[in-house]
């Protein structure tokens, strides 16, 4: 899963007002909050997607706005603030090179099989862990698991829905679409179904990498995180990391995005292949 950015509007389009301390703000919570590191470009982002905000919440200032998330830090506003800065980008089988990797460490690996993958997105990720490990494992694959969180919970909804639209999934093999999808008929016209044995193993729930406890069950055969890191410095990427150790089995491997680079952040993981880790000591 990666983020993206929306392009900025007109300046003249603007409704509210945004000094540079209304956006300064909203850098330290959502770092404080979710550990993203948002750069001085990102200001219209920024602007644009929390602007729908106020317009739903009646708020006629971003500092109003902002005053409201501070003075209640339960506030269920703080989900939709996340939600609205956290755009994902994703595909099924994206960064092709890691899942034959995959295939061949589950093959020679104890049963069950269990998977994390750490930024689901919308679903294609997860659901592309789940395929390749039917295709490695055979009817074996029914006991695996697939953990798949994220700090968005809306679209951890329509990963777990499962449909997706066919141009999602034009790209993929002819054979692994009739062997995973189910297509849809009449009103879904257009739309494909993952067939319920991939996404019986595929278990979706929310999760911040920032947060003091991680509610997963451990260790794992092989950990996704892809394309998240990048968002993060480098202490809190350090400290991630570390946190990976003792969720990883012994030659179990750990999946990074195709722009990052664990080398010089943790002494705990070696380079084993392209962008893919395994554990340099035990944990």
């Amino acid at each position: 899963m990666e983020k993206t950015a929306l392009m900025p509007g007109p300046a003249a389009d603007k409704q509210f007002e945004f000094r540079d301390d209304d956006f300064d703000r909203v850098r330290r919570l959502i770092y404080q909050r979710a550990g993203i590191s948002l750069g001085a470009h990102k200001r219209e982002m920024v602007y644009s997607r929390l602007a729908r905000r106020l317009r739903s919440l009646g708020r006629n200032s971003f500092t109003a706005y902002l005053d409201g998330l501070e003075a209640d830090t339960a506030s269920a506003e703080w989900e939709e603030f996340v939600n609205a800065l956290t755009t994902n980008l994703t595909a099924f089988f994206r960064e092709g090179h890691h899942f034959p990797v995959l295939a061949e460490l589950v093959r020679h690996r104890p049963r069950p099989i269990s998977v994390w993958c750490c930024a689901a997105s919308t679903g294609e990720e997860p659901y592309s862990i789940a395929m390749t490990l039917f295709e490695a494992l055979g009817p074996q694959a029914r006991d695996a698991r697939v953990l798949a969180t994220d700090i968005d919970t809306q679209v951890l909804e329509k990963a777990q829905r499962g449909i997706y639209g066919l141009d999602r999934v034009e790209r993929m093999e002819p054979e692994r679409l009739r062997r995973f999808f189910l297509r849809g008929k009449g009103a879904n016209e257009g739309m494909v179904r993952v067939r319920p044995e991939v996404a019986e193993i595929v278990e979706f729930a929310p999760l911040n990498l920032l947060s003091p406890r991680w509610d997963v069950a451990g260790p794992f055969d092989a950990i996704f995180c892809r394309n998240v890191m990048i968002y993060f410095d480098k202490s809190t990427q350090a400290g991630i990391l570390k946190r990976f150790v003792p969720l990883v089995k012994p030659g179990g491997l750990l999946f990074a995005g195709h722009s990052e680079n664990f080398t010089y952040i943790s002494q705990s993981f070696k380079l084993r292949g392209q962008t893919v880790y395994e554990l340099s000591r035990p944990a």
